[in-house]
């Protein structure tokens, strides 16, 4: 009973994520501004509101921005003052990204399959599990993929004050450091459910939001052959897509991407990981 309980909350938090957009509430953003788009008003008959259509790149990584210091500032990482628009490469370009690990049993072969076919990835940790096995994220650094924050115990931010809040985002930034060498440059909200303490935070650490745009669902195993479907179904250029390595039994994520990925990169898409550009 109880497991049905945290499953169904835990879809109903996935559904509220979902309608905060592509990367949390970016997708509200003006393009260049850092501010809101004001609604759209529905017509007098009540009828739901007309929807601009989108260039293709507008909404798919674009940050909450306007928080992070200024570029100047004396050690500190700058944050983009413009939303990030596009990823690195050129053409039919996509992102994979991996959540809640590292775990040994199934961060290890989803590496193998990307080393493979000489892929990098995102990797979005919780600290715990990075600090258990560090030797996981000094593989991703040597093999060349980014390693984001995603907070220590994967709790929901939006019930949780703003010292705690920090507390998740530094305890892991500090575990990636000495594992991986680096600070994260990235983070992504447990659930996807972001809030505004949860922005300012994470710029004032150097870090920035990113969610995504497909989303395979793999946490709720459903059969391998669905996640391979998800994730064909949604292929497109800058599309972001959302497995998870570690929270649960992942074998069926490892299975997918032996399957997927060579047949996207048969179909022409270049499998990358954003770049930071400070405008």
């Amino acid at each position: 009973m109880e497991k049905d309980q945290l499953l169904t909350r835990r879809r109903a938090l996935l559904a509220g994520a979902a309608a905060l957009g592509a990367a949390g509430v970016a997708s509200a953003l003006v393009p260049g501004t850092g501010k809101r788009a004001a609604p759209e008003s529905a017509s007098a008959a009540g009828a739901p509101p007309a929807r601009r259509p989108l260039r293709p790149s507008e909404y798919r990584l674009s940050p909450l921005t306007g928080y992070g210091p200024p570029p100047t500032t004396p050690g500190r990482t700058p944050v983009r003052r413009e939303p990030l628009l596009r990823v690195s490469g050129r053409g039919r370009t996509m992102v994979l990204t991996f959540d809640d690990g590292p775990d040994p049993r199934y961060t290890p072969p989803i590496l193998d399959t990307l080393a493979r076919y000489e892929v990098r990835a995102m990797f979005f940790v919780c600290g715990g599990m990075a600090a258990d096995h560090p030797n996981l994220l000094a593989r991703m650094a040597d093999e060349g993929h980014v390693v984001g924050n995603h907070t220590w115990s994967h709790p929901l931010l939006t019930d949780l004050g703003r010292h705690r809040i920090r507390s998740e985002m530094e305890r892991t930034s500090d575990v990636i450091e000495k594992a991986y060498g680096a600070r994260p440059e990235w983070f992504r909200a447990p659930y996807g459910a972001w809030n505004r303490a949860a922005f300012q935070l994470g710029a004032e650490l150097g870090m920035e939001p990113l969610a995504w745009t497909v989303d395979t669902l793999d946490w709720t195993t459903p059969g391998t052959r669905t996640i391979v479907g998800r994730v064909e179904d949604g292929a497109a250029p800058g599309v972001v897509v959302l497995s998870h390595d570690a929270g649960g039994e992942r074998s069926q994520s490892v299975r997918a991407l032996r399957r997927y990925l060579p047949a996207l990169l048969d179909s022409g898409y270049h499998v990358t990981v954003p770049r930071r550009q400070y405008v």
